[in-house]
């Protein structure tokens, strides 16, 4: 029987050519691949659940230090990540429908640095006045990378409804990150913003 070519995957917009490697993760058991830009941080294709065509789009749309290369020298690396990565532990990057829906992602864990790595949390307060300003009582700054962090780690300490600012703006930046994360990855994270709404 011939074999079916392999699915083609468009490319991210604004990330074509970008220099970077292959990572992966795990959903209900299931392996997903992905380019990665350690320099910048950014997520650099769609998710991609055959080895093949990981390899394929990468070849297409993807560069190492010593520039483009055809599928074959991709199927390398590609394969490696299923078994390794660069960014996080093995637990750390398998994730289940039921988990992802069930509690809010913790501090500094791979799946927030994930959805930050997609979306750059290129999300204004114009979408959410209220979120808006709920970040000018604490004073915090919207540019600083990290203060999703601090919002997930005081509602951690002592709840939502003590920390109703943290929960607010925290609340806003998790649900618009799933929404405009690009390609695929959209439908493979929703279950976030069921556990956001989920959460009392």
């Amino acid at each position: 029987m011939e074999r079916k070519p392999a699915q083609r995957f468009d490319p991210l917009p604004g990330r074509i050519a970008h220099v970077g490697g292959i990572e992966s993760l795990v959903r209900d058991g299931h392996h997903y691949y992905f380019g990665f830009d350690e320099s910048s941080d950014t997520v650099l294709s769609p998710l991609i659940d055959v080895p093949e065509a990981m390899a394929a789009f990468a070849s297409e749309h993807m560069r190492r230090t010593t520039g483009a290369h055809d599928k074959n020298y991709w199927a390398i690396p590609v394969a490696a990540a299923t078994g390794c990565s660069d960014l996080a532990g093995d637990a750390e990057r398998e994730f289940t429908t039921e988990g992802l829906r069930g509690v809010l992602p913790a501090p500094e864990s791979h799946l927030l640095h994930l959805l930050g790595a997609a979306t750059g949390w290129n999300d204004r307060f114009e979408e959410s006045p209220e979120a808006g300003q709920a970040s000018e009582r604490p004073g915090w700054d919207e540019e600083d990378p990290e203060f999703i962090d601090r919002c997930l780690q005081a509602i951690q300490e002592h709840g939502p409804q003590a920390r109703p600012d943290e929960w607010t703006v925290a609340r806003f930046h998790l649900s618009a990150a799933v929404r405009h994360l690009p390609g695929n990855r959209e439908t493979l994270f929703a279950p976030v913003t069921e556990g956001i709404a989920n959460h009392p």
